[in-house]
Protein backbone atom coordinates (compact mmCIF):
# COMPACT_ATOMS: atom_id res chain seq x y z
CA UNK A 1 0.00 0.00 0.00
CA UNK A 2 1.64 3.18 -1.10
CA UNK A 3 0.61 6.48 0.45
CA UNK A 4 0.77 9.97 -0.98
CA UNK A 5 4.21 11.27 -1.83
CA UNK A 6 5.40 13.85 0.64
CA UNK A 7 6.47 17.28 -0.57
CA UNK A 8 9.80 16.72 1.20
CA UNK A 9 10.55 13.30 -0.27
CA UNK A 10 14.25 12.58 -0.42
CA UNK A 11 15.29 12.31 -4.06
CA UNK A 12 18.59 11.70 -5.81
CA UNK A 13 19.26 15.43 -6.00
CA UNK A 14 19.27 15.65 -2.20
CA UNK A 15 22.05 13.07 -2.06
CA UNK A 16 23.98 14.85 -4.81
CA UNK A 17 23.74 18.17 -2.99
CA UNK A 18 24.90 16.52 0.24
CA UNK A 19 27.79 14.86 -1.61
CA UNK A 20 28.77 18.19 -3.17
CA UNK A 21 28.65 19.89 0.24
CA UNK A 22 30.85 17.19 1.77
CA UNK A 23 33.32 17.57 -1.08
CA UNK A 24 33.27 21.37 -0.75
CA UNK A 25 33.81 21.29 3.01
CA UNK A 26 36.68 18.84 2.59
CA UNK A 27 38.24 20.94 -0.18
CA UNK A 28 38.00 24.14 1.86
CA UNK A 29 39.49 22.38 4.88
CA UNK A 30 42.32 21.03 2.74
CA UNK A 31 43.14 24.50 1.44
CA UNK A 32 42.79 26.32 4.76
CA UNK A 33 44.28 24.01 7.36
CA UNK A 34 48.01 23.30 7.60
CA UNK A 35 47.89 20.43 10.13
CA UNK A 36 48.72 17.21 8.22
CA UNK A 37 46.31 15.12 10.30
CA UNK A 38 43.41 17.49 9.60
CA UNK A 39 44.37 17.53 5.93
CA UNK A 40 44.11 13.72 5.80
CA UNK A 41 40.65 13.91 7.38
CA UNK A 42 39.62 16.50 4.78
CA UNK A 43 40.74 14.21 1.95
CA UNK A 44 38.67 11.42 3.47
CA UNK A 45 35.67 13.76 3.67
CA UNK A 46 36.10 14.58 -0.01
CA UNK A 47 36.28 10.89 -0.90
CA UNK A 48 33.10 10.20 1.06
CA UNK A 49 31.31 13.01 -0.78
CA UNK A 50 32.26 11.44 -4.11
CA UNK A 51 31.23 8.00 -2.85
CA UNK A 52 27.82 9.32 -1.87
CA UNK A 53 27.37 10.73 -5.37
CA UNK A 54 28.39 7.42 -6.96
CA UNK A 55 25.89 5.51 -4.82
CA UNK A 56 23.13 8.04 -5.56
CA UNK A 57 23.69 7.74 -9.32
CA UNK A 58 23.91 3.94 -9.11
CA UNK A 59 20.61 3.82 -7.25
CA UNK A 60 18.97 6.29 -9.64
CA UNK A 61 19.95 4.40 -12.78
CA UNK A 62 19.71 0.91 -11.26
CA UNK A 63 23.30 0.07 -12.15
CA UNK A 64 25.71 -1.79 -9.90
CA UNK A 65 28.83 -0.16 -11.40
CA UNK A 66 28.59 2.81 -9.02
CA UNK A 67 28.69 0.49 -6.03
CA UNK A 68 31.70 -1.29 -7.51
CA UNK A 69 33.58 1.99 -7.92
CA UNK A 70 32.74 2.91 -4.31
CA UNK A 71 34.17 -0.40 -3.12
CA UNK A 72 37.45 0.28 -4.91
CA UNK A 73 37.56 3.88 -3.65
CA UNK A 74 37.06 2.66 -0.08
CA UNK A 75 39.89 0.14 -0.45
CA UNK A 76 42.25 2.80 -1.82
CA UNK A 77 41.16 5.24 0.91
CA UNK A 78 41.88 2.64 3.59
CA UNK A 79 45.36 2.06 2.16
CA UNK A 80 45.91 5.82 2.00
CA UNK A 81 44.93 6.17 5.64
CA UNK A 82 47.27 3.40 6.74
CA UNK A 83 50.31 4.78 4.92
CA UNK A 84 49.51 8.46 5.33
CA UNK A 85 48.56 8.22 8.98
CA UNK A 86 51.72 6.25 9.72
CA UNK A 87 53.88 8.94 8.11
CA UNK A 88 52.02 11.80 9.77
CA UNK A 89 52.15 10.24 13.23
CA UNK A 90 55.88 9.55 12.83
CA UNK A 91 56.53 13.16 11.82
CA UNK A 92 54.29 14.61 14.54
CA UNK A 93 56.04 12.53 17.19
CA UNK A 94 59.37 13.98 16.15
CA UNK A 95 58.08 17.56 16.07
CA UNK A 96 54.57 18.07 17.45
CA UNK A 97 54.15 21.51 15.83
CA UNK A 98 54.89 20.26 12.30
CA UNK A 99 52.83 21.66 9.42
CA UNK A 100 52.28 20.49 5.89
CA UNK A 101 55.21 22.63 4.74
CA UNK A 102 57.51 20.70 7.08
CA UNK A 103 56.50 17.45 5.40
CA UNK A 104 58.27 18.55 2.22
CA UNK A 105 61.49 17.38 3.93
CA UNK A 106 60.30 13.81 3.26
CA UNK A 107 60.79 14.20 -0.50
CA UNK A 108 64.34 12.86 -0.27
Amino acid sequence: MSGPVSALAVTTSWYLVLGALLFLIGGCGLLVRRNPLVMLMCVELMLNGVNLSFVAFADRFGDVNGHTVVLFVLVVAAAEVVVGLGLVVAVLRASPRATADDLSALKG
